[in-house]
């Protein structure tokens, strides 16, 4: 099954969804390189509070980033240009803030985030995305909660991490 892409959502949902957290989402033409993007080919891009993507990105790659910037310190955020960096508690919890961001998303939602992470390759110790999600992902949750992401219940607060 082909993972979603930018193209088949709602594009306004998937920008107002961003712009909660300061994030300016910017579409580039087709067969047009995605600036700042780290992977290259159809992969989201982060310069600033900016994303870049096209059309045909996966929703799955431009939450990611999302979750990049959400996740990182202000002084990072200032400087961001391609790298996201972080440490591997930091990207756990990127991972695990993309599945929530999902259901914000009509047409996406956690399942579909969690089968398209799979799809595309995302490795995780337990075989799977929903396995790492159900029964793995525990520190990451609270790293979100410690980091005022989540609250005690688990959901999103939209605010960025200073």
């Amino acid at each position: 099954m082909p993972v979603v892409r930018i193209a088949d959502i709602d594009r306004r949902a998937l920008a107002l969804l961003l712009a909660r957290y300061e994030l300016d989402l910017r579409l580039v033409g087709p067969a047009t390189d995605i600036p700042a993007s780290y992977w290259g080919e159809c992969e989201a891009g982060m310069q600033g509070g900016i994303l870049f993507a096209r059309s045909d990105t996966p929703v799955h790659s431009a939450l990611h980033e999302g979750a990049h910037y959400v996740c990182m310190d202000t002084e990072r955020r200032v400087g961001l240009n391609t790298d996201a960096g972080g440490d591997f508690a930091e990207e756990d919890a990127v991972c695990y803030l993309q599945i929530l961001l999902a259901d914000e998303l009509q047409g996406v939602g956690r399942a579909r985030m969690l089968a398209d992470m799979d799809e595309w390759g995302y490795t995780f110790r337990l075989g799977s995305a929903s396995a790492w999600f159900a029964d793995d992902a525990a520190d990451a949750r609270a790293w979100l909660v410690h980091q005022g992401l989540l609250d005690a219940a688990g959901r999103l607060t939209f605010k960025l991490r200073y």
